[in-house]
């Protein structure tokens, strides 16, 4: 996919030129954060293949729980409004859900072009759509022709020429980006082509995975595992699948992150754990991460489980603060590199230090240390359990911060999202 700026152009060999370093731009600053092994090698392969993956859409909703960043933060409608966030984008739904908790000043960042474009689009609804229905059915629904009307009305004129384009532009010639609102969003993306494929391959084994979602109660969701779902993991088919990494792609799981995952046991039996835990840890009247997973779409109905940026009364905050909300296509080390000294409050880090080299935590380390404010709180997910840093950051920089390890656990314990192995809260030492 071709960088965002670029296709605001397009027709002459000057704007040709800046489309190309665009393409390259966002191909570098992924490499740096996924390639570690040379292009000639399998590894350096399965690497590349994954860089050209994400650089297209690969969350239509991001998969970690905000209700926990949210308390994991401490953001609170007392807080002050010159509290700065910064996180990274992805979906926008954790970013934007900040802003329904606390009167902060957030910086959502991506190295993917198509996420920014995306979050400010949410962002674009929240200021401009004239009511909660309307923005409910854009980005809750994402499935009504109404949608793309409201997009040219309301949206369409304020969005910069950057994401405009993006919206508008014809892929290969066909539909324009912006149908998918119209032809439901939630089953399109990198991850929603993977749950397609998931439901293909659990049909082929006579199992309906929307079916978990008439179970009345946490029993008859745990009946539902243990006859339907666990038994699947036993397929031959299932298990060889499951052991290559490129499977999980559609997750936004890189080859590095595969292996922190599956932490030497086989990968087969750790997606049974995770998906026990989606399938029976919590009502499905609360998790709405199950209902995407199970139904491809959020429940149905007036009031059902959706990110607090979707809530109705969450609505009039999102509105009076959506327009302060910043968004850029940047690498979080970078733009930490670029703030000043005890400047920020919060670091929200999503589970990219899985991705990272040593030299390439400590980079991000060293610069989150300078950067924070007294009080200053980070929060992260690892694919495994256990907290990455030690043995892995410096000492000294970690001696700096205290690891709520108690609470990690209990966060962790709360994720509705199911997919985590563990969830870290650091602090600043005072």
């Amino acid at each position: 996919m071709s960088d965002t700026t670029a296709e605001a152009t397009g027709e002459t060999l000057a704007e040709g030129t800046v489309a190309s370093q665009g393409r390259r731009d966002i191909r570098r600053r992924l490499s740096a954060a996924v390639h570690r092994h040379k292009a000639v090698s399998r590894e350096g392969l399965t690497e590349r293949l994954f860089t050209w993956l994400f650089t297209g859409l690969v969350y239509p909703q991001i998969w970690e729980d905000p209700e926990v960043d949210i308390a994991a933060m401490d953001l609170n409608p007392g807080m002050s409004t010159d509290t700065r966030i910064v996180t990274i984008a992805s979906g926008g739904c954790n970013a934007m859900s900040y802003l329904t908790a606390a009167p902060v000043r957030v910086t959502a960042l991506d190295l993917n072009p198509t996420h920014v474009a995306l979050v400010k689009l949410k962002l674009a609804g929240a200021a401009y759509l004239p009511s909660y229905d309307h923005f409910f059915r854009f980005f809750a629904r994402g499935a009504a022709k109404e949608n793309i009307a409201d997009y040219e009305r309301f949206l369409r004129p304020q969005l910069d020429e950057t994401s405009r384009s993006y919206w508008d532009k014809r892929p290969m010639g066909f539909r324009r980006r912006i149908s998918l609102f119209s032809r439901g969003f939630y089953r399109h993306g990198l991850l929603g082509y993977f749950i397609g494929v998931a439901h293909l391959a659990a049909r082929a084994y006579g199992v309906r995975l929307a079916d978990l979602l008439e179970a009345p109660t946490l029993d008859s969701q745990r009946r539902f595992f243990d006859e339907k779902l666990a038994p699947l993991f036993d397929r031959k088919f299932i298990s060889w699948l499951t052991a290559k990494p490129s499977t999980l792609y559609g997750l936004g799981i890189p080859p590095a992150q595969y292996e922190a995952l599956s932490g030497g046991r086989e990968m087969r039996l750790v997606l049974r754990e995770r998906l026990e835990r989606l399938a029976c840890g919590f009502p499905l009247s609360e998790n709405y991460f199950a209902w995407q997973a199970f139904a491809r779409a959020y429940a149905p109905g007036e009031n059902p489980a959706v990110p607090p940026y979707l809530k109705r009364e969450n609505f009039a905050a999102l509105q009076a603060r959506a327009r302060g909300m910043q968004v850029l296509n940047a690498s979080f080390t970078d733009y930490l590199r670029d703030s000043e000294d005890a400047s920020l409050d919060r670091f929200v880090l999503l589970d990219a230090q899985d991705w990272m080299t040593d030299a390439q935590l400590n980079d991000l380390w060293s610069q989150i240390t300078r950067t924070a404010r007294p009080g200053a709180r980070v929060i992260f997910r690892t694919a495994a359990e256990p907290t990455l840093l030690p043995g892995r950051v410096d000492e000294e920089i970690l001696a700096r911060w205290d690891y709520r390890a108690e609470e990690s656990l209990a966060f962790t314990a709360r994720d509705r999202s199911s997919i985590y192995g563990g969830f870290h809260l650091y602090m600043l030492k005072e």
